[in-house]
């Protein structure tokens, strides 16, 4: 097992892409755990102690500056956690490997995406889309499913969901994720603690480093330029989705 020192500076890394991204909970804090040494299944699940204290001080200045859409972040709730817990109790089928796997992919495919331009007509058809409740409690309970599968926040779905979909901008989306990340990572946790995956001295660790940096993320993103935030986001998600994908694959 990897020394605490450096699951302490892993957590720093991941809190400062929380704050600043919106994302960073277990979906990059799993494959970088990994790396590190530490079991598959414990990499899935121990992050998530850090996450909710983590999102939730991130989200304040976000919240404060009014860029948080708390009712949007409420929906998604209502479908995402009965589907997170579900997705959490499916994940002992699919197994830890397949689910590191899963998450580098994901990151890769979702960063090609926010890549590509968002232009007035698309934000503005998103805006209509978020006004229809059902949609998008629809859309967060698929999410769900998918988070409690890959033991994470939601943050790098939710992000490109909010962007892409429900015509949220850069800081919008971040400060609406943290907000859902924040609740959603609870149940995900529970489910994932009562399976035996968490590692404790793992979490702890990882907790020391993220808490701090998570909440200096924040403040950082108010110096980023909305589409300058957006395109270090995509090409992020796309050269580490690619390269963790990559070693997975070959290590298997």
């Amino acid at each position: 097992m990897t020394a605490w020192p450096f699951i302490t500076l892993a957590g720093v890394g991941v809190g400062a892409l929380m704050g600043v991204f919106g994302v960073g909970g277990s979906s990059v804090a799993t494959p970088v755990l990994s790396l590190l040494g530490v079991p598959a299944l414990a990499a899935v699940a121990s992050p998530l102690v850090a996450t909710i204290p983590g999102a939730t001080l991130a989200a304040v200045p976000y919240v404060r500056a009014g860029d948080a859409r708390v009712k949007a972040a409420g929906w998604s709730l209502v479908g995402a956690v009965p589907a997170t817990i579900v997705g959490a109790l499916l994940s002992r089928l699919v197994g830890g490997p397949a689910l590191l796997v899963g998450s580098g992919m994901v990151l890769l495919a979702v960063g090609i995406r926010v890549l590509l331009p968002i232009g007035d007509a698309a934000r503005a058809a998103g805006e209509q889309r978020r006004q229809n409740r059902a949609l998008l409690v629809a859309a967060a309970a698929a999410l769900g499913i998918f988070t409690g599968l890959l033991a994470n926040g939601g943050g790098f779905l939710l992000m490109p969901l909010y962007l892409l979909v429900f015509g949220l901008r850069m800081r919008q989306a971040v400060g609406t994720s943290l907000l859902v990340i924040a609740v959603l990572s609870i149940p995900t946790l529970a489910t994932h603690w009562a399976l035996g995956h968490v590692d404790w001295s793992v979490a702890l660790a990882f907790t020391l480093g993220l808490l701090p940096a998570s909440l200096a993320g924040a403040h950082l993103s108010d110096r980023l330029a909305g589409g300058r935030q957006r395109q270090a986001f995509g090409w992020f998600l796309i050269v580490f989705g690619l390269t963790f994908t990559t070693y997975r694959v070959v290590a298997r």
